[in-house]
């Protein structure tokens, strides 16, 4: 954690060895970035497998696995052939169990213990006659306990697989940051004045005073200033640059130290959109919901409807402007109306009603299974159907491709 932490102002993804590190860094909970691991599957698991037949006395149906999905380990036994017992796998850590676990270090060790043991068990119970992990601590331990244990190391095409991923997130985070941004303040004219001057005069030299600051400021996030009204001003400028002074939409930057009145009198509303008209109507929006929460308050209105704040507030609120018709699928459902908003953005981002589970996934930068809890409650509810099959991998079982209704 301590070199995540350090070095999180200086990488723009991570990569993580394997699922249980990666595991280990959602629980830790202060990682921003997107954040990957390289699968054990496919060819890993194939290269693995090839060693231990050509190498060892053992069968394949006489080993014990962990952290590999059942749906990527069977059909690589039917076409050896062979039928495999499901108890010798243990899945993946539930995303129920990371939630559970008090600490990321409790979790970690939890983690390597519950696979141990069920490597442990089988070998000792003489059920199998080894072991295939994917995690270095298990293989460690299972070592030192005399288990036959061998580590499933990522083959080639698997790293430049996820390698090819975590390019084309890099390309979409950098579009991303490149979307027009507008913020929209409102700063109190009473503010500055002295007590017991209130003339026309002394709020115009207020009111010049504070454009002059706040082109300072627009300056300084690289966006250009224009005159909205009295104590009214509009900032053009992109995504990144407020990301970074707002570290991720997160906090209030310093203005006061810069405009030198008191935050509470400057009020702000950030509109995010893919044309300045789109970013400036967000920004109007999320203005008035800042209006709602008091004079001092940061709101953000993002391109997907979402709006997220008081900025620099522990108790923030996230959620979108949707139709009645998608409240009406979140009832039959039970999906929340943020899910199925981004499912509906990613939709018309893609340019078409058709994607698999594992495009699903990459898209909404989630775990293949929780892709596919999504899809079935879709589809249990008559919103998804399925249209087609594709082979990406010549020994790879087909994925199906689904036609959403949203």
């Amino acid at each position: 954690m301590d070199h995540l932490e350090s070095h999180s102002q200086d990488v723009d993804v991570w990569l993580f060895s394997g699922f249980l590190p990666y595991s280990t860094a959602i629980k830790w909970g202060k990682t921003s970035q997107p954040m990957y691991h390289t699968p054990y599957t496919g060819s890993s698991l194939y290269k693995t497998l090839y060693h231990i037949l050509n190498s060892e006395d053992i069968k394949a149906d006489e080993l014990s696995f962990d952290a590999v999905d059942s749906s990527e380990l069977h059909p690589i036994f039917d076409e050896l052939g062979m039928k495999y017992d499901q108890s010798y796998l243990e899945e993946f850590i539930t995303e129920s169990e990371i939630d559970n676990s008090r600490t990321y270090l409790e979790h970690y060790k939890k983690s390597v213990s519950k696979f141990v043991q069920h490597h442990y068990n089988l070998w000792s119970d003489n059920h199998t006659k080894g072991a295939v992990t994917c995690v270095w601590a298990v293989y460690t331990e299972l070592k030192r306990l005399g288990v036959p244990v061998f580590r499933v190391t990522p083959a080639n095409s698997a790293i430049k697989s996820i390698l090819d991923i975590i390019l084309r997130t890099h390309e979409m985070i950098r579009f991303k940051n490149t979307q027009i941004a507008v913020q929209m303040f409102e700063i109190d004219p009473l503010s500055g004045l002295s007590t017991g001057v209130f003339s026309s005069d002394e709020i115009t030299n207020i009111e010049m005073r504070n454009s002059q600051k706040l082109l300072k400021y627009a300056k300084k996030v690289q966006g250009s200033l224009k005159t909205s009204g009295p104590g009214r001003y509009v900032i053009f400028t992109t995504r990144g640059e407020l990301d970074a002074i707002t570290e991720s939409f997160t906090v209030v930057p310093e203005i006061e130290e810069i405009l030198r009145i008191g935050k509470h009198a400057v009020t702000c509303g950030i509109g995010i959109g893919y044309s300045a008209y789109d970013a400036e109507i967000n920004g109007g929006r999320a203005l008035l919901k800042a209006k709602e929460y008091g004079e001092g308050t940061w709101m953000v209105h993002f391109e997907d409807k979402t709006i997220n704040g008081p900025l620099g507030s522990a108790e923030k609120i996230s959620y979108s402007y949707v139709s009645t018709e998608l409240q009406g699928i979140s009832e039959k459902t039970s999906l929340s109306i943020s899910t199925l908003s981004k499912i509906k953005s990613i939709l018309n981002k893609w340019g078409k009603s058709e994607m698999t589970a594992h495009e699903l996934a990459q898209q909404m930068q989630i775990m293949p299974r929780s892709a596919r809890r999504i899809i079935v409650a879709l589809e249990t509810g008559g919103y998804v159907e399925v249209v087609g099959e594709e082979n990406p991998f010549p020994r790879g079982r087909p994925r199906k491709i689904y036609r959403f209704s949203l």
